[in-house]
């Protein structure tokens, strides 16, 4: 009997796609594929790192539209099945797969421990990004990651003179010449629920959270209140947005402006509720990555990163405090320079970007 084990669909352990539903065996089968090489990607994480990470995609498969793409991630749900072929999460039995395997391309995007051991330990003909040195810290594989992701990282000073994205930033790092290649996200429409949301009016997400470790990016709760208010009586339809951290202050918020909040939910429930919106406002965060890869109008509070690493493609603005922070890439600011970005200017701001 004849296996092509060299096909995409094939599975090793059980029938492929094309046997179950027509009932194909390899020698006869139409619908054999031939993988032509094999493309590793390690971005493990935070979700929102690997949502902006997506765009690479579009490249890797124009330019090798038979080799099967691995990603080994935290987070593969976030993953798009008709652009990854391998989504893997960081389990031990994936990494001694991925230890036995060898490639035609590594990319590792990441700088932590795991990443860079296995960009070291994993055999592949060419490798991108960073590996291991000799004391176990990072290093640049190629003048690309150092001048892109690598120094940057290391001085402040160095960062905040970097004027690329990130897309831009691990484009080149590739290889690459970033030509504004859009995020992928895939919408799950069974996972969508009757939310009592009046679509006749423009939907204004507000997406109150940052995470719990950067809380200097939080914006004052009586702000976000001042704001769904004045939404609301512009007769916008407003909904609060926000994860289990959130909960409590978004239903406070909700109490106070008469704003609708549903709760918070899985990741893929949340991104259909943020679907539903024709334009967020949202800190640095993965609501801000979700907002973009459904293409949706955005505001976005900055304070203590580079802006010119976020690339919007167009979708909004980024408003900052009128002054430079001094809690640059600090997870917490004695000023809370955040509370000197005021409603009216968001307000402002939303006004034209929810009439484009």
């Amino acid at each position: 009997m004849i296996i092509k084990t060299d096909c995409k669909y094939f599975r090793g352990d059980i029938p492929c796609k094309p046997h179950k539903t027509k009932g194909y065996h390899c020698e006869d089968c139409p619908e054999y594929k031939k993988i032509e090489g094999n493309i590793l990607i390690i971005k493990l994480g935070a979700i929102g790192d690997v949502i902006r990470t997506t765009p690479l995609l579009r490249k890797l498969k124009a330019e090798y539209p038979n080799h099967q793409i691995y990603w080994l991630t935290y987070t593969p749900e976030i993953l798009s099945d008709n652009w990854v072929d391998r989504k893997l999460n960081a389990t031990l039995e994936n990494l001694e797969l991925l230890k036995s395997m060898s490639f035609d391309w590594l990319i590792n995007l990441d700088k932590d421990a795991l990443a860079i051991s296995l960009t070291n330990s994993i055999k592949a003909r060419r490798k991108s990004g960073f590996t291991i040195d000799e004391f176990g810290h990072a290093k640049p594989i190629s003048n690309e990651a150092e001048n892109h992701k690598w120094t940057t990282g290391l001085f402040d000073d160095v960062n905040k003179q970097n004027t690329k994205s990130y897309p831009e930033e691990i484009f080149e790092i590739c290889g690459y010449k970033f030509n504004k290649e859009k995020y992928i996200l895939d919408i799950k429409k069974e996972l969508d629920r009757n939310w009592n949301i009046d679509k006749s009016k423009k939907v204004i997400g507000l997406n109150t959270g940052c995470g719990g470790r950067w809380v200097s990016r939080l914006w004052p709760i009586e702000y976000w209140i001042e704001l769904a208010k004045n939404l609301l009586e512009e007769n916008y339809e407003v909904v609060i947005l926000g994860g289990e951290h959130e909960d409590e202050k978004n239903r406070h918020i909700s109490q106070k402006s008469k704003a609708k909040y549903f709760g918070f939910y899985d990741l893929q429930t949340f991104m259909n509720l943020i679907n539903h919106c024709d334009l967020v406002v949202t800190a640095v965060t993965m609501a801000m990555h979700l907002t973009i890869g459904l293409n949706k109008k955005i505001v976005l509070f900055n304070n203590i990163f580079n802006k010119n690493e976020f690339e919007l493609y167009e979708l909004g603005k980024i408003l900052e405090p009128d002054f430079e922070c001094d809690c640059y890439y600090s997870p917490t600011c004695e000023n809370n320079c955040m509370q000197y970005l005021l409603p009216e200017k968001v307000l402002g701001t939303i006004r034209k970007f929810s009439k484009s």
